[in-house]
């Protein structure tokens, strides 16, 4: 043991490896501030090409429900254009109906004005109160009159003779001298008169 502490080539060997042993020890602490910067350097770096909150993550299904919510946004959206012009549409034709409705009711309005048809279901009991009314006095039967409407008022005197219906227009024209309401529904009378078109005798 000796003999080896005091051979040279050992004691060389030992001062070889603690002058290495020394150098890797003030190497590693020279170095370490270096490491752990490049290090924090590099975190940043991973840290940097993350998405921003809430994501800390990113995957390819992640991008794929991206894109399809991007799509169905997309169909909604036409979907509810389509929605709106179909409602445009039918508000339109609504109208377009309610118009030619008003039109129809206004020419059968014109219609029924123009012409006043018996019919020949009521006819038999219109011939039945016309001779009932021509056995009365005037006076008698225009009391009558005045609670009935005047298209029935008319109906009754297109079916009395002329002697019978004369004298009652006579009678209204002597009573609009106090009921000027007398006189215009003489005229209104006459007019219906005029526009009245006898039905088919009943059988």
């Amino acid at each position: 043991m000796n003999k080896l502490a005091s051979n040279p080539i050992v004691l060389l060997v030992l001062g070889l490896l603690l002058g290495v042993g020394t150098g890797v020890g003030m190497f590693y602490r020279a170095a370490k501030p270096l490491i752990r910067a490049a290090r924090e350097a590099r975190v940043k770096a991973v840290n940097a090409n993350r998405p921003e909150a809430p994501w800390d993550f990113w995957t390819i299904e992640i991008e794929n429900l991206a894109s399809e919510l991007k799509d169905g946004r997309a169909v909604v959206k036409k979907r509810e254009e389509e929605l709106a012009a179909r409602e445009a549409r039918l508000v339109a034709e609504k109208q377009e109906l309610l118009k030619q409705r008003q039109e129809l009711e206004t020419l059968r309005a014109d219609i029924g004005n123009k012409m006043i048809e018996i019919q020949a279901d009521e006819l038999k009991n219109l011939k039945s109160l016309a001779a009932m009314y021509s056995n009365l006095t005037p006076k008698a039967t225009l009391t009558i009159f005045k609670e009935m409407d005047d298209l029935s008022v008319a109906k009754l005197l297109s079916l009395m003779k002329t002697d019978v219906v004369s004298p009652l227009f006579e009678e209204m024209t002597k009573q609009a001298a106090t009921d000027p309401a007398m006189g215009k529904r003489a005229a209104a009378l006459s007019e219906k008169l005029r526009l009245i078109k006898a039905g088919k005798t009943a059988p």
